[in-house]
């Protein structure tokens, strides 16, 4: 398998399939691109390898799938533990990478993705209201499934979602703002060995 993706420093939807893989224990050769300022040859030089010519990219054998939401769930049908082994923490991780994948565009727009500390953002009330949804969702998640993770005792894909906003919330100093059990989760994902790789670390 080949996975192509972006600058590993600002490209967040990289970083989750990348993890996804990495939590799978599957084999895999990675090739990352450089973003160009130049973004008519970035299509053209992307397009060469991706439909839309935008990354993540997965190529396994004669079969191309692209879109970091895409790749997890076409790695559960090689790697059934890329997920939680609990039906009903299946069923509520899909949900809650499907809203990840969706949503949240405020955090998004207001802390653009990289890996080194930036100056703090203060929340307005937008921002505000998805950190509250985000806190809320971490400790469903965190309490439903008893473990140290969001579906459970393991990383798992939807860990491999939230964990760029795990760096985003680190990076621009709001972590303070979120709930104590939240806290701990954000340190036990940036404790996490796949998550220091990726970050250079």
């Amino acid at each position: 398998m080949i996975l192509h993706i972006g600058d590993k420093k600002i490209s967040s939807w990289s970083m989750r399939a990348w993890l996804a893989l990495k939590a799978a224990g599957a084999v895999f050769e990675e090739r990352e691109h450089v973003f160009l300022d130049d973004r008519e040859e970035q299509r053209r030089q992307w397009g060469k390898f991706s439909p839309t010519a935008q990354v993540p990219v997965l190529i396994d054998g004669e079969t191309c799938v692209w879109d970091s939401l895409a790749i997890c769930l076409y790695l559960d049908e090689r790697f059934p533990e890329v997920w939680a082994d609990d039906a009903a923490a299946r069923a509520w991780s899909y949900s809650a990478a499907a809203e990840m994948h969706a949503g949240f565009t405020v955090l998004r727009s207001r802390c653009p993705f990289h890996t080194d500390k930036a100056e703090t953002v203060s929340p307005d009330g937008a921002l505000s209201a998805e950190l509250s949804r985000l806190d809320t969702l971490w400790q469903e998640g965190l309490h439903r499934f008893g473990g140290g993770f969001l579906a459970g005792g393991r990383f798992t894909a939807v860990d491999a979602f939230y964990a760029p906003v795990v760096l985003r919330l680190h990076c621009y100093g709001l972590t303070e703002k979120m709930s104590a059990q939240a806290q701990a989760y954000i340190g036990r994902i940036l404790a996490d060995g796949y998550v220091r790789e990726w970050c250079g670390k």
